[in-house]
């Protein structure tokens, strides 16, 4: 996928890495080796990593052009960033912006960022370093954020819970600029996108919903982390807050989507696609 067509609205994305720093059996550690193999039928090609002998990951931005806004979906890790906890992050020089702009946008451009969470993958190109302090990368922008997961992590980076560093360098400067518009969790952005809530990954965390005159569409965040979770809702990620909670919601997600023709693309996930029913349980299968 480079650019694809959801009738007047069209889809991009930014593939800022491309593969997981953490292994499946690492992201999701009830999950089963044996059971995953027993789904590689339908895993490969398309949601499996050769080069790892692994589930396939992306760390990656979508880009959404409606006839009225630019909208950018989740923001990736950063470049020049203090990530100790994980070397692929850690100051990263990446060519992120060369890569927006090769599919035809620039960050003055941008109407709104619409964060689903305010992990540190998903936050971190929200600001760059200019002039000796984080800025807006998206000057024009508004950062859409629901206020119940600022909330938490305001508190949490306040007292010193926050490990990442993230919120300091990649959320408070926005708030700081006047950039950011904290919502409740079913905002309405305009005709085409709103949030919705499906929490347990983290406190506020949100799906984008796209409606357009030919189908529609879940920008679903990280409420799956690896493909195979659509067939096995009960394994919840390591950096699940609520690990109950977040196999409730993803069972609920997986259940009202599946057959409805509705185009899933998720934070992580290599490809979009649909769920679908069979035998009793459900897959994923690679949009066109």
């Amino acid at each position: 996928m480079q650019t694809m067509k959801l009738g007047e609205v069209s889809i991009s994305r930014v593939i800022e890495i491309d593969r997981s720093s953490f292994s499946t059996a690492s992201m999701l550690p009830d999950s089963s080796a044996d059971v995953i193999a027993a789904h590689h039928r339908w895993l490969k090609p398309h949601f499996f990593d050769e080069r790892t002998g692994d589930l396939a990951s992306r760390i990656q931005t979508y880009v959404v052009r409606t006839p009225r806004h630019t909208v950018v979906i989740d923001t990736g890790v950063g470049n020049g960033k203090t990530r100790a906890g994980s070397p692929a992050w850690h100051m990263r020089q990446s060519s992120y912006l060369d890569d927006l702009a090769a599919v035809g946008v620039t960050p003055e451009q941008v109407d709104f960022v619409l964060c689903t969470h305010l992990h540190v993958d998903h936050v971190g190109w929200n600001t760059r370093w200019k002039d000796g302090r984080w800025v807006p990368t998206f000057p024009n922008s508004t950062y859409v954020i629901a206020g119940a997961e600022w909330e938490f992590w305001k508190y949490e980076s306040d007292a010193g819970k926050e490990e990442s560093g993230c919120i300091a360098d990649s959320v408070v400067p926005v708030v700081e600029a006047g950039q950011a518009l904290l919502v409740d969790s079913d905002f309405k952005v305009d005709e085409h996108l709103r949030f919705e809530p499906w929490i347990g990954h983290t406190p506020g965390h949100v799906c984008v919903r796209l409606t357009t005159s030919a189908s529609s569409a879940v920008f679903s965040g990280d409420l799956m982390h690896r493909t195979v979770q659509v067939a096995e809702p009960q394994w919840s990620s390591r950096f699940c807050y609520d690990p109950a909670q977040a196999r409730a919601t993803r069972r609920a997600f997986v259940e009202r989507h599946a057959d409805s023709g509705t185009l899933i693309l998720a934070g992580h996930f290599p490809h979009p696609g649909f769920i679908v029913r069979e035998g009793g349980g459900y897959r994923f299968t690679p949009a066109a």
